[in-house]
C-alpha cells in the first residue's frame, strides 16, 4: 500500500480476522441458554440483526463523517494561515515542520490517536493557508484553480473506484511505491540545492532544467498528480477491505487521516504545477 498508515494497521492489511466468541462465553454454559426465558428467547429471535454500528465495527458512514470533520478543521486552520501569515512570516515554516512531524507520527502509529489526527488537520491547514496566500499574491487566481482541480481529481478517482472501473493491483502498487520513493528523494535533494544556493532558480531543478522545452517541474508535477490519484485508489481499497473485514470503529480515524494526507499532498502538487505553468 502507498500509505504506511494502512500497512501498520492489522485492521486494514487482512492479518486480524474477526474471531467469534466461544459458545460458552455467549450463553453461559455448554449447550444451553443460562438464565434466558422462553419469552426473552422469542424477543431475541424476532429482534433485528445486529449491524456494524451495534457491533462496534467501522462503516463507510464513520469514515465519511470523520473525513468531513477533518476537512472542516483543515479549512479553519487554512483560514487562520491565510489571514495571519502576512504578519507572521515564520508561520509557514513552523506549520510546515509541525505538519511533517504529526504526519509521520500518525502514519506509523499502529493504533489511531484522534487527538493527534485532529492536530495534524489543524496544523496542516495553517500551512496550506499560509502558502496559498503567498502563491495567490504572486499568481492571482492560482489557489482557486488548484482547489477546483484537487477536488476534480478526487471526485473522478472516487467515481471510477465506486463503479469498479479502477482497482489497486499488487504489481501496480509496488511500481507506484518505487516511483514515490524516488520522487521523495528528488524532492529532498531539490530543497537542499535551493536552500544552499547551489541552484539559483527558486524552483530548483524543477525550473532550471527543461526537456524538449518543457520545464522539468511540469513533467514531475503531472507525474505527482497521477501518483496521488493512484494513492487514493489504494486508500479506497484499504478502507473497503477494512469495512468488509469488520475492522473496529476506531479505525475510521485512520481512514480519515489517510484520505486527508493524500488530499493535502495532491493540492500542494497541483498548486506548484500551476504556478510553474504560469511562470513559463
Amino acid at each position: 500500500m502507498a500509505n504506511p498508515v494502512f500497512n501498520h494497521s492489522k485492521a486494514f492489511n487482512g492479518s486480524a480476522p474477526v474471531v467469534a466468541q466461544p459458545y460458552e462465553a455467549q450463553y453461559g454454559q455448554p449447550g444451553g441458554y443460562a438464565g434466558v426465558s422462553a419469552t426473552e428467547l422469542g424477543a431475541m429471535y424476532n429482534a433485528r440483526s445486529a449491524g456494524p454500528v451495534d457491533t462496534g465495527r467501522m462503516t463507510y458512514d464513520d469514515v465519511l463523517v470523520k473525513s468531513v470533520g477533518m476537512l472542516a478543521i483543515l479549512l479553519v486552520g487554512a483560514t487562520v494561515g491565510w489571514l495571519f501569515a502576512p504578519a507572521f512570516p515564520g508561520m509557514i515554516w513552523i506549520s510546515a515542520i509541525g505538519g511533517v512531524v504529526l504526519g509521520l507520527v500518525n502514519q506509523f502509529k499502529r493504533e489511531p490517536s484522534p487527538g493527534l489526527i485532529v492536530a495534524y488537520a489543524a496544523v496542516e491547514g495553517v500551512f496550506l493557508g499560509s502558502i496559498s496566500m503567498v502563491f495567490n499574491s504572486l499568481w492571482d487566481g492560482v489557489v482557486l484553480q488548484a482547489v477546483l482541480a484537487t477536488f476534480a481529481v478526487f471526485g473522478t478517482t472516487l467515481a471510477l473506484f465506486a463503479s469498479g472501473k479502477i482497482r489497486a493491483s499488487a504489481k501496480a502498487t509496488k511500481v507506484v511505491l518505487l516511483i514515490m520513493v524516488g520522487y521523495a528523494a528528488f524532492s529532498l535533494i531539490n530543497i537542499f540545492l535551493v536552500l544552499t544556493g547551489l541552484v539559483d532558480d527558486p524552483w530548483g531543478l524543477r525550473g532550471s532544467i527543461t526537456i524538449m522545452g518543457i520545464p522539468l517541474g511540469v513533467l514531475l508535477g503531472v507525474l505527482a498528480v497521477v501518483l496521488a490519484a493512484y494513492s487514493f485508489v489504494i486508500d479506497f481499497d484499504a478502507i473497503q477491505r477494512g469495512v468488509r473485514g469488520g475492522a473496529p470503529a476506531k479505525y475510521a480515524w485512520t481512514a480519515a487521516f489517510a484520505l486527508l494526507f493524500t488530499l493535502v499532498w495532491l493540492y500542494v502538487e497541483i498548486l506548484r504545477l500551476l504556478a510553474i505553468l504560469q511562470r513559463h
